[in-house]
């Protein structure tokens, strides 16, 4: 049976296009009455038009941003008429000409709005800012229970639009890392309480589940492609403290795609000498039948090697371990709130392993299944071109590896890639994709990239790119590391754009070649006047790295080359900044 074509609600249908649609639709049934309950749903003249909606998005990653997207196509199925507004543009929107708002926001650092959201959030709070009495709105919220400041900007988006009086029409919602099903849930509490208080007409439960239905998806963090391992590379000479290796994986096949600036997810495997520590604490054999977090049983082994995340200790097992009696009482005493930095500190290079391994009652295996997170895929800024290495994606990935408390402890990713892929050991991969951290669209348009360590992953990419493209405009690299002698990563390219060109100039700092450490920001000062006058013409300037410090310093140095050799006062020079932000010329891919 052929299906009825997807006609709009709010389309017009006047007497007469009814009577040739009904003459349509009866030569399309042997039946026709069939033909006339199809068109019983329809409206007999205009509706009413579609309900405005903004969907604000504060995003680092992507993932705020892709939600955000989501919600906008849902928006548009339930009847509304939304625009979709990235927080670094929110001045293209007058709040108090709107009615209703969407607010999907993550966390970054310690309780800080994204880079793009840094504008909105001055606004919200400044003397400018409106009444919002008039206005309705609702917060998502993302973030990860593992940080202090769990989704603390979301909470504090929340409360500021509801200080200037805004009605909260649905609850805010906190996510962690495990957010789909909250905020599916979050979705459809929105729409039902935007269209309870307006008069949008609401979906039947049957439009509903016709309009939701979403297409097969390809490879995703749902659903990662079980790429090949080509090449595990160390980056770092002999005598290195450190442990950087270059991989290629091969993406042939998976008809993945992705550009310059995007990140790299990858689904790891624990380690089995871990996941057999975990066992022996706990006094199981690994064959105990347990629950995953998706529901479906499973052996005790296969989960914690596949499903759990056995590493970081949850707030949960902290408090039910404490509960139980850690050996001396200690843990119990730090789970006291006036103690948190306390247990923090306790905490610094602790695994489950040291959790439960010291209890006087052991947890039964679903009871500490319950207690533990999903194991999530880990991100990694990609540092290949796909022009360059077609149907290939290269990683820099630096491999954890340290001693503490009487254990080697690994990270979990890092050293899956080192040690546990090989040739019969798949990569499970997917693409995320980085809106907010591009490569100019104009080749003309000269570059400033400062990635010390492995930050020189997504320089390594841009690189590539505008060499394949043939880009004209100037490329400037600022590169440190520990020692020129052993972590000069990636030296013999790096070299040979200097010698060919391609890369304008290459700026490097190695902290331990002298009695002084000299950082990536220390060449930003030194070079002050040449950096500023880049600026001046158009160049944009990019970073990746370490956000809690090198980004932080970074930052602080941009602001003073346009202090020193700007001329700018503190005040506007902090003004020039926000607009290379907004005007995506300052970007930040950092972690």
């Amino acid at each position: 049976m052929n299906k009825i074509p997807f006609i709009p609600e709010n389309a017009p249908f006047s007497p007469e296009q009814r009577l040739w649609l009904n003459g349509y639709l009866a030569g399309m049934f042997s039946d026709a009455s069939m033909a006339e309950s199809a068109l019983a749903g329809l409206p007999s003249g205009p509706a009413a038009p579609a309900k405005p909606l903004v969907v604000f998005y504060g995003s680092q990653t992507g993932t705020a941003e892709g939600l955000a997207k989501k919600t906008s196509k849902e928006a548009v199925k339930r009847g509304f008429a939304p625009k979709l507004v990235d927080m670094a543009k929110y001045e293209t929107v007058d709040l108090t000409k709107e009615e209703n708002v969407l607010v999907i926001t993550s966390t970054y650092g310690d309780g800080e709005p994204p880079d793009n959201a840094q504008a909105f959030w001055n606004y919200l709070q400044g003397e400018a800012a409106p009444p919002l009495a008039h206005l309705h709105y609702s917060v998502l919220a993302l973030g990860d229970t593992n940080y202090s400041a769990f989704c603390q900007f979301g909470k504090n988006c929340d409360e500021r639009l509801e200080k200037l009086g805004a009605k909260r029409v649905h609850p805010r919602v906190d996510c962690d890392v495990d957010y789909e099903t909250p905020a599916k849930e979050w979705t459809e509490g929105v729409f039902a309480a935007l269209s309870s208080s307006s008069d949008t007409p609401a979906l039947t439960s049957g439009e509903a589940d016709a309009s939701t239905e979403e297409a097969p998806q390809g490879w995703s963090k749902k659903n990662p492609f079980p790429a090949r391992l080509l090449a595990n590379r160390l980056l770092n000479a002999d005598g290195s403290g450190k442990e950087v290796r270059h991989y290629e994986i091969s993406l042939a096949g998976s008809g993945l795609s992705y550009e310059v600036g995007d990140a790299l997810g990858v689904m790891p495997a624990n380690c089995g000498a871990l996941v057999h520590d975990v066992l022996e604490a706990l006094g199981c054999d690994g064959e105990e039948a347990v629950t995953t977090p998706e529901g479906t049983e499973t052996s005790l082994r296969l989960a914690l090697t596949q499903q759990y995340d056995i590493t970081r200790p949850t707030p949960d097992l902290l408090k039910a371990a404490g509960e139980r009696g850690a050996a001396g009482g200690e843990l119990a005493a730090l789970l006291d709130p006036a103690r948190k930095d306390d247990l923090k500190k306790w905490l610094w290079g602790r695994e489950i392993i040291d959790v439960i391994g010291g209890l006087t009652q052991p947890f039964a295996a679903a009871e500490l299944t319950g207690l533990l997170k999903k194991l999530q895929p880990r991100l990694y800024s990609i540092s290949s071109s796909p022009k360059a290495h077609p149907d290939e994606v290269h990683l820099t990935v630096a491999a954890v590896r340290y001693d503490g408390y009487g254990r080697n402890r690994k990270g979990v990713c890092s050293t899956f890639l080192a040690d546990r892929c090989a040739d019969n050991t798949p990569v499970p991969v997917f693409v995320q994709t980085s809106h907010g951290f591009r490569l100019p669209e104009n080749g003309d348009v000269p570059v400033i990239m400062c990635g010390p360590g492995t930050g020189i992953a997504p320089f390594r990419a841009f690189l590539e790119e505008r060499r394949a493209t043939g880009a004209k405009g100037g490329n400037w690299l600022f590169f440190g590391d520990q020692k020129r002698s052993t972590d000069f990563l990636y030296q013999e390219q790096l070299e040979g754009w200097v010698s060919d060109g391609h890369l304008t100039r290459l700026d490097l700092a190695f902290s331990r070649d002298q009695a002084e450490k000299i950082y990536v920001q220390n060449r930003m000062l030194e070079n002050a006047a040449e950096l500023w006058s880049w600026l001046d013409s158009g160049a944009h300037f990019y970073v990746c790295g370490d956000a809690s410090r090198m980004a932080k310093d970074v930052d602080a140095a941009l602001h003073q080359v346009a202090e020193t050799a700007g001329g700018l006062s503190k005040e506007a020079a902090a003004e020039f900044i926000q607009k290379l932000k907004s005007e995506k010329r300052y970007q930040r891919d950092v972690y």
